[in-house]
Parts: C-alpha cells; sequence; structure tokens
C-alpha cells in the first residue's frame, strides 16, 4: 500500500505534469474538466429553469414536479453514457463529445427543474397578490418576484447538479476516449500493475476537484443570496 502511495507522489512531482501548455498536465486536464461539467450545468438550466419557473408560477405540473427528480436518482449515469455513445456511433456523430453532454444534461435536468419548482411555489403568497395588486404583468412576477425569492433554493438543486456532474465527468472518459480527470483514471488501469499510482493520483484529482467546487459555490450563494434567504444543499424541498 505504502508502494502506491509512494507511485502515486512520484507520479504528482513529474515536471510536465503541472504544465499549463501540456495535455496531459493536470491544470490543462482541470480545465478540461471543469470545462465540459459547467456547460453541461448551462445546457441544462437553459433547458430546464424557465419551464419550471413558468409551470410554478400558473401551479401546473405538480405531479411531474414531484417525479421528476425521483426518475432522475433513478437513472444510472454509467448507462445513459453508455446509451448516448451507442447512438452517437450509429449516427456517425463525434463520439468523444456529444455522449457525454448529452448524459451529463439529462443528468443534470432533474435537480434543477424540482428546485426551480419547489422554489417559485412556496414564495410566499401575499407578495405575489401585492404585485399584483400594484399592477405587475405575469412575466414581470415570475421574473421579478418569484425567481428573485426562489434563488436559494435553484442554487442548492445547481450545486446538487454541479458536483453530480464533475463525478460523472470522470467515468465518461472510460466510454468516450475523453479528456478531463478521468483521463488519468483509465490510463492508468491500462498500464496494469505499474499504473496504480497514477490511478490514485487522479482519484485524489477529482476529489479535490469536487471539495474545491463545492467551496466555490457556498461563495457564489453566499454573495448571491442574502443572508436570510440562504438554505442548507443538503436539505432538499419536499414536493406535496
Amino acid at each position: 500500500m505504502s508502494n502506491i502511495f509512494g507511485e502515486a507522489w512520484d507520479w504528482l512531482g513529474e515536471p510536465n505534469r503541472w504544465s499549463w501548455s501540456d495535455p496531459a498536465g493536470i491544470p490543462y486536464r482541470t480545465v478540461e474538466h471543469l470545462g465540459f461539467s459547467a456547460l453541461s450545468l448551462v445546457v441544462a438550466a437553459a433547458l430546464t429553469i424557465p419551464p419550471a419557473l413558468w409551470l410554478a408560477h400558473y401551479r401546473r405540473a405538480a405531479f411531474l414536479a414531484s417525479s421528476v427528480v425521483n426518475i432522475g436518482r433513478a437513472i444510472p449515469s454509467f448507462g445513459l453514457i453508455i446509451l448516448f455513445w451507442y447512438l452517437a456511433s450509429r449516427w456517425e456523430l463525434n463520439t468523444s463529445f456529444w455522449p457525454l453532454l448529452i448524459a451529463l444534461v439529462a443528468l443534470a435536468m432533474p435537480p434543477l427543474f424540482t428546485n426551480t419548482y419547489a422554489g417559485v411555489i412556496s414564495v410566499d403568497a401575499d407578495a405575489v397578490d401585492a404585485a399584483r395588486g400594484t399592477g405587475y404583468r405575469e412575466r414581470q412576477i415570475m421574473f421579478g418576484i418569484e425567481l428573485p425569492l426562489a434563488l436559494p433554493v435553484i442554487l442548492a438543486g445547481a450545486r446538487v447538479s454541479f458536483l453530480q456532474l464533475v463525478a460523472t465527468v470522470a467515468i465518461g472518459a472510460i466510454v468516450n476516449n475523453g479528456g478531463g480527470l478521468g483521463r488519468y483514471i483509465v490510463d492508468g488501469f491500462a498500464q496494469g500493475v505499474g499504473g496504480y499510482g497514477e490511478i490514485l493520483a487522479g482519484g485524489v484529482a477529482v476529489i479535490v476537484l469536487a471539495l474545491l467546487c463545492e467551496g466555490i459555490f457556498s461563495l457564489i450563494t453566499r454573495f448571491a443570496v442574502p443572508r436570510g434567504l440562504r438554505v442548507e444543499t443538503t436539505r432538499q424541498p419536499q414536493m406535496s
């Protein structure tokens, strides 16, 4: 066991390992990893938050909103990547990009949808009625009243989604021959016994990145949301 830790330390100490210009370097792979995760989150948010906001404002599709998160939890991420990789290869698409992107977007959507819906329907009805009484239109109420007040819950969903994406990008390297920090784990397994140090170092890198992302989202919530409106990440909104 001590030899594995020593191999991992030696692997991390290689001169080119921390080069920004080397595609195999940790900085390059980290940016690649974060870029894929962030792109997937942005696409999922663009596809999910507007319809969830509209449905919640008009109090429609409550059963759908309460079921989406459970469906999302039941879907195996690795299975999704395999499915979309197969479809992309049949349709002659780029198998190192589209399968992982589509799978990541599908995984990120349920928490975003459910938290947006739950956050909006939990907005104080008196605040909405007061806005209508002062002449606010429905769109102004949605984007000027409900969305800002629901922001803490939406950010909690975004945090859950992003951390899941960071972990899944690492898994995706197994299937799509892509980059990111998961590439080190795949390459280490390909080497056999001699690659155990790289596997360990790659796994630690993914864990550290996830912890850093958790801290960054905490700072975003702290600066973007007033103190009285902040919610705990681990507390998921309850759908009736």
